[in-house]
């Protein structure tokens, strides 16, 4: 759900049904300030249609729609009038795509920010600057065939940075023909479901030349790659520094060209807040075709009921055309896009590609937009980072930087993960205090030696949500899993009282239970207490849970059996 200080300014467009074909509506949906509700009529005009078209032949990979229809008897040749030099104003050379990409941008912005729609948005930025708040400006396409337009390279001027690349006006598309958002629960981490489809080069590269034969995708190498990528500079759990935010995890479980049955079931554990799917997809009614499986597909709606069944927060598709809706006899379907359909179905958040996109270019914008939101960063920033990123990478005459586009839920205000919290404050490790004699005790990690979480106070608290003093973002691990804490013996000898030796004990509050190894193997304590010795391992909630040691320090290990249970 938006937290109750975003600041948002909602756009939509609509086609006037009882005017021309080429006169369009765009009203304020939502504003930050209340004489910020304003609407305003306009015509589409054939320098728009143009501008258009020659951004087509120039960067889509495959012929897009013919959006919109401008009726004339003569439609002049495309030219860049204002920018037809071949030098800008610093005398340094500007290619002719990059004149092409800015001056459709800078078209679509003044055709969309007219009159009373600029004003509305000039007193939303002043109060977000006011705030010191990023704005989120958000566009509803109601007419189908204004859809494919890339309204992500809108620019208020030449020169100027493309909306869409803003952190401070945070782009994204939406929809106001949706439920409203049922209350979300942020997560301690990203837990990534990766599924890996078939791949359409297959078919292709049997019937091609050698010479026009394209790179084939090998899954199990994909996969790992991905599944690297994705979990990159994690180590499966995470402790909080002392003065820091508590690092997040990045899970990756992996599906390679599943049935639909298997994709279900997977969903179905209810473990996953991101969905991410690389394969061949094509435009089609009810959402487009997914292909996990050569003979084997997915349309749109089917996965949307699981995805909003199962509770996941975001989608995301390296697929072609994934935010294209699809056409039947020269008309665009309403609604038929991949992204447009998960999201009236009640997915919070989607990310699709406008257009094909090279294998290369998706896994740069994967790597960057799934660290930012590591970082804790909501969905639509990351987006911006990420495709500043390719930007950089690809350069900005190229259409990489475009090809992402972003839908979401306009009461969603994309935060898939808990805030920083504030540390608790900690004595510093030179302290000259006793402590009542209390020997350090800690936790670490036995595949990471250097992973280790000291017990502050006698007491450290363990479970998958961020509140506890060491979280471990596993599935199996329950929100308040299990305490560690010690107990000091006390005896009296001529009427004194003093301390004879502390023990620490593992309280078990959890699902599925603390695991500890024996001479016998490993035990299972469920909702019991067991004493801890210096030396014990543990796996929290499984038995395929991180390995860690519990060590007392100045305490030798255990030499047998501990013998806990019966």
């Amino acid at each position: 759900m938006p937290s109750s200080d975003n600041l948002c300014l909602r756009l939509a467009i609509a086609r006037l049904t009882t005017a021309a074909p080429e006169h369009y509506a765009i009203w304020v949906v939502d504003s930050p300030h209340p004489g910020g509700y304003v609407h305003h009529d306009c015509v589409w005009s054939v320098a728009l249609t143009q501008a258009w078209e020659s951004w087509q032949e120039m960067f889509s990979l495959r012929g897009l729609p013919d959006v919109p229809h401008v009726p004339s008897v003569y439609v002049p040749s495309f030219v860049l009038e204002s920018l037809a030099d071949d030098e800008d104003s610093a005398g340094q050379p500007r290619s002719y795509s990059s004149r092409l990409m800015q001056h459709l941008g800078v078209n679509l912005w003044q055709w969309l920010f007219e009159g009373p729609i600029q004003r509305s948005l000039d007193q939303s930025l002043g109060i977000a600057m006011g705030q010191n708040k990023p704005l989120r400006l958000r566009l509803e396409i109601r007419d189908p065939d204004l859809i494919a337009l890339p309204w992500e390279i809108m620019q208020q001027q030449a020169g100027q940075q493309a909306l869409s690349l803003n952190q401070q006006r945070l782009f994204s598309r939406t929809t106001s023909d949706v439920d409203p958002l049922p209350e979300i629960e942020l997560d301690a981490s990203l837990r990534v479901l990766l599924v890996l489809g078939h791949d359409e080069n297959i078919e292709a590269n049997a019937t091609a030349p050698q010479s026009e034969r394209k790179p084939v995708l090998q899954l199990q190498e994909e996969a790992i790659a991905l599944k690297n990528l994705l979990e990159r500079g994690t180590s499966g759990i995470r402790s909080v520094p002392v003065g820091k935010a508590a690092p997040v995890v990045c899970q990756v479980d992996t599906l390679l060209q599943p049935d639909s049955g298997a994709l279900v079931k997977a969903l179905d554990s209810g473990i996953y807040n991101v969905f991410f799917y690389a394969g061949h997809g094509v435009p089609a009614p009810d959402g487009g075709l997914l292909f996990l499986q050569a003979d084997a597909t997915l349309n749109g709606t089917e996965l949307a009921q699981v995805l909003t069944r199962c509770h996941v927060k975001l989608a995301v598709f390296n697929t072609c055309w994934g935010a294209q809706p699809d056409q039947s006899v020269q008309q665009t379907i309403p609604r038929s896009s991949l992204a447009e359909v998960l999201l009236h179905h009640g997915v919070p958040a989607v990310v699709a590609m406008r257009d094909s996109i090279a294998d290369e270019e998706a896994l740069s914008f994967i790597q960057v937009f799934t660290q930012s939101l590591m970082d804790r960063l909501p969905v639509d920033q990351a987006v911006a980072i990420a495709r500043q990123h390719l930007l950089t990478l690809y350069k900005f005459n190229q259409p990489a930087w475009t090809l992402p586009v972003l839908y979401m839920h306009p009461q969603f205000d994309g935060e898939l993960l808990h805030p920083v919290r504030e540390d608790i404050t900690r004595l510093p490790s030179d302290t000259n205090l006793d402590l009542n004699h209390r020997p350090q005790a800690l936790l670490r990690a036995m595949d990471g030696p250097e992973d280790v979480w000291p017990i502050y106070g006698g007491l450290m608290r363990v479970g998958r949500l961020a509140d506890n003093d060491l979280v471990i973002p596993e599935p199996w691990v329950s929100s308040k899993h299990a305490e560690i804490f010690s107990r000091r013996a006390v005896a009296t000898t001529n009427g004194q009282r003093q301390t004879k030796n502390t023990t620490y004990f593992l309280r078990d509050f959890s699902r599925n239970g603390t695991f500890y190894r024996s001479d016998q193997g490993w035990r299972q304590v469920q909702r019991q207490e067991i004493p801890l010795l210096s030396g014990t391992q543990l796996r929290f909630g499984s038995s395929k849970g991180r390995l860690l040691e519990f060590v007392l320090e100045g305490s030798p290990p255990p030499s047998s059996d501990l013998g806990y249970l019966t």
